[in-house]
């Protein structure tokens, strides 16, 4: 029986990170927003908040957004305190309720901003643009990363003369998070429509891909 003396050449690899993304146009806005009231005597904050927040609520209903795509997302109560001379005074209780509610027509976000803030609101806490069902465009940009790794390692391998395998051995898909385009809205009293420029939405993919040569 003959055995070789000769040793296997040791395996050599290339990794590459491939890049991908896809611009998307919005379907929905999701906005936050909310009453914050406050008072000494907390059901007197409560109360007020409650009607507040009701009127709001009854304001946006007019615009003809379906009461099911409104929410209540947070109900808070705080104490407050003042330090007067050195020392802690119980100034009051705040009562924050918030909302999220779904705008399907993107162009009507600013009017219901303003809406709600005419009735009540003093609190705007984001304004999300989303799509319902981003994942056949995250394949799209998956795609585009998984090319944009082939051409890294080809372009590696050609300047530095490697005979690179056309296979990859081994793909791993980075984490994402969710495709999100996110603004912030500044309180102010105006008697015109607070502009809201939706833009586009960012879907990306990233991998990790390595060859042998």
């Amino acid at each position: 029986m003959y055995f070789s003396s000769v040793p296997y050449p040791p395996m050599r690899f290339i990794t590459v990170t491939g890049n991908g993304k896809v611009d998307v146009q919005p379907n929905y806005v999701q906005l936050q927003l909310g009453v914050s009231t406050e008072d000494k005597n907390l059901s007197v904050a409560q109360q007020e908040n409650a009607n507040t927040m009701n009127q709001v609520i009854q304001s946006i209903i007019a615009l003809g957004i379906p009461r099911e795509d409104i929410q209540t997302s947070a109900y808070n109560i705080v104490p407050n305190y003042d330090y007067v001379e050195g020392r802690q005074v119980f100034r009051g209780y705040e009562v924050r309720n918030a909302i999220t509610i779904k705008v399907t027509d993107t162009s009507q976000v600013g009017t219901v901003i303003d809406t709600a803030v005419q009735n009540g609101a003093n609190r705007v806490s984001s304004v999300q643009f989303r799509i319902d069902d981003p994942n056949p465009y995250y394949q799209q940009a998956l795609r585009l990363a998984l090319q944009d790794a082939q051409t890294k390692a080809k372009t590696i391998a050609e300047t530095m003369q490697l005979p690179l395998h056309p296979h990859p051995i081994e793909i791993v898909e980075e984490s994402q998070t969710p495709p999100i385009a996110f603004k912030s809205v500044a309180m102010a009293e105006q008697s015109f429509t607070t502009p809201i420029e939706q833009g586009q939405i960012t879907i990306s993919a990233t991998v990790r891909v390595k060859f042998q040569y």
